[in-house]
């Protein structure tokens, strides 16, 4: 057994004491040794290997608090697969995708700087993985920034509405008004991301578009960022007829989760599909996300995972 004691400025020292993000119970989770915080004074604890690892973890976030990088209990398990792949963690958090009132969007995980690496990088990038990974408000920041800086004239964003058959006819209003429950989300991330003013500007000159999936038919979409979401409920012609609408100087980003399929199980799913199509097609990235990568509370992490083993242990898991 062995025992570090470490001094920690009161930036440090609050960072890692913030009860609602339970930094420090992460640590002690993740790193299996024994740590306390009093003052500004961390005592680790432990057998050698475990001290001298979460040493280093715990090395890796003060330099972060320091440069002025706020922390959370998903910063843990990103500087430990940092660290286990031999990055350089600063690489993955000071990648800054969007500021927008002094709020920073950047990577949390090593896999969310794969993601911006394989968008910024390739012309179209799948995202696949569980709910609450970053996929979708990553792209929607990348493609702010896009538009911002003038390397596309637009942003689409859209949606399938995969119940339109069924409950969208209860619904009031017109057809933009059925839809809208479905696109919503996509609207909360844009206002987390832009002035409302600034972005009703946009939208009422139709610079920033957000329609369902069925209205990109027959389009081309050229000088574009586009943004598929929740494509784990479109069918493999929806998926195909989406994808040839790429027109010249445009990004697509395809992004869902193949655990939450909303279509009849007679039904494919097109994301399922797409990988063994277009597999080893240059300038077509996929990047798959795990259970890891969940940067929302930590319950969420943990349901994801239940849910996961108990498709495992019953064969429930989609293969189409």
């Amino acid at each position: 057994m062995s025992q570090q004691v470490l001094d920690v400025s009161n930036e440090v020292a609050a960072e890692l004491a913030g009860v609602e993000d339970g930094v420090l119970d992460a640590l002690r989770e993740r790193l299996g040794c024994t740590i306390a915080l009093r003052g500004n004074r961390l005592t680790l604890g432990g057998d050698d290997e475990h001290v001298t690892a979460a040493r280093a973890v715990v090395d890796e976030l003060v330099e972060l608090v320091e440069g002025g990088h706020q922390i959370g209990p998903d910063t843990v398990g990103a500087v430990l697969a940092a660290l286990d792949q031999a990055e350089d963690v600063r690489d993955v958090f000071e990648d800054v995708v969007w500021r927008h009132r002094g709020k920073k969007i950047a990577p949390k995980t090593v896999n969310q700087k794969r993601y911006v690496d394989a968008i910024r990088s390739r012309t179209v990038t799948f995202a696949v993985g569980p709910a609450g990974t970053g996929k979708t408000y990553l792209a929607m920041a990348l493609a702010v920034s896009a538009l911002s800086e003038g390397a596309v004239g637009r942003i689409i964003l859209t949606r399938p509405a995969v119940e339109a058959g069924e409950r969208l006819g209860f619904l009031p209003g017109d057809m933009l008004a059925k839809v809208d429950p479905y696109l919503r989300p996509l609207y909360d991330a844009l206002y987390d991301m832009l002035e409302a003013e600034r972005l009703s500007g946009y939208m009422d000159r139709g610079t920033i578009e957000v329609a369902p999936l069925a209205f990109m038919r027959g389009r081309t979409l050229n000088d574009s960022f586009v943004v598929l979401d929740e494509a784990q409920n479109t069918t493999p012609e929806q998926m195909q007829m989406f994808l040839t609408r790429l027109g010249f100087g445009s990004k697509m980003v395809v992004t869902g989760d193949v655990t939450q399929v909303d279509l009849p199980r007679e039904q494919a799913s097109g994301l399922i599909q797409v990988r063994e199509i277009l597999a080893g097609i240059d300038d077509i990235g996929f990047v798959e996300f795990g259970n890891e990568d969940v940067v929302r509370h930590k319950l969420v992490q943990r349901i994801v995972e239940a849910y996961k083993r108990h498709a495992e242990e019953t064969g429930t898991a989609r293969s189409r």
